[in-house]
């Protein structure tokens, strides 16, 4: 398996494990939603009830990011070859690597540690376009790409 393919198999779990934690709490409180029946103390039952409301709006709210999230990373072909820094590329720098996809952070593939970062982040918006021997400045430290695949 390519770097690539690692990388892109790592952050797809990583994306579809918040998904499903997300579903569980989504899914938990719609259960307490049903299961809560109405006591004497009518004023707490509703505010409990609004409560739950909102943080199932937020929980919906969530689950439609990360399906935003998915739908770029399935852009991302995993197989192909890059010779520049786009969706799908990885980057070699003097300072450190990186898979430009999604930004989910610090991500380890053979042996190495890259950071998946998305094109609308400020270091991905700087390798966009750069190819292998380009410099690149970010926050007064410069570094550069030594390999593009």
């Amino acid at each position: 398996m390519s770097v690539k393919e690692a990388l892109y198999n790592s952050c797809l779990g990583i994306v579809n494990e918040r998904q499903a934690n997300i579903q569980r709490n989504f899914t938990g409180i719609q259960e307490a939603m049903f299961s809560e029946t109405k006591s004497s103390a009518g004023d707490k039952h509703e505010t409990g009830r609004a409560m739950l409301q909102l943080e199932r709006e937020k929980l919906g709210k969530q689950l439609a990011e990360i399906q935003k999230v998915k739908e770029i990373l399935f852009k991302v072909d995993p197989t192909s070859e890059a010779y520049q820094g786009c969706l799908g590329s990885v980057v070699y720098t003097s300072h450190a690597n990186y898979f430009i996809s999604i930004s989910v952070g610090e991500v380890s593939a053979n042996n190495s540690t890259f950071y998946a970062i998305a094109t609308n982040t400020p270091i991905g918006k700087l390798l966009l376009g750069k190819k292998v021997g380009d410099t690149i400045t970010f926050r007064t430290q410069s570094f550069v790409i030594e390999k593009i695949v």
